[in-house]
């Protein structure tokens, strides 16, 4: 790939993980909205399409520091705001946000396989911890990128 090709991707890829993170947000309260009215096949195809939403979101956010990495030697845009309140609350979210993506993987994973194996029981127990941290995680990154490109971007 040619390095104008690179930086075109390196550009697009936080627009598009903010897209992936947002769908999945929507999804995942469809999904709820679903098995809410009872609707159990749509609800696991939903779920299961958020599942695979999100694993595109890494594979994107994990490409774009790799060649951002290899095109600039930076890891990642930094925040920088005079206004001290907007500065720490931005930086609470982003904190927040890593620490708790961290485990959607896993949660999410074990949560889809108690769904699969109709273990409704472990299934339920495991989402009331699943659902709220994963949509977190999935609503803050959308935060993220508005503050860092759209809101406070220089």
């Amino acid at each position: 790939m040619t390095e104008t090709k690179l930086d075109e991707l390196v550009e697009l890829l936080p627009h598009m993980n903010a897209g992936l993170n947002a769908l999945a947000a929507v999804l995942l309260v469809a999904g709820l909205v679903l098995i809410k009215r009872k609707q159990e096949a749509a609800h696991k195809w939903t779920m299961l399409a958020c599942f695979g939403v999100s694993m595109v979101f890494l594979v994107c956010y994990l490409t774009y520091h790799q060649l951002l990495h290899e095109t600039t030697g930076s890891h990642g845009k930094s925040f920088a705001h005079p206004n001290a309140a907007i500065l720490w609350g931005y930086r609470l979210i982003l904190i927040s946000h890593v620490l708790l993506a961290g485990t959607v993987p896993f949660l999410a994973i074990a949560t889809i396989y108690f769904g699969l194996r109709d273990n409704r029981k472990r299934h339920l127990k495991l989402a009331k911890w699943t659902f709220p941290i994963w949509l977190y995680v999935s609503v803050t990154g959308v935060i993220v990128y508005l503050m860092l490109y759209q809101l406070f971007s220089r």
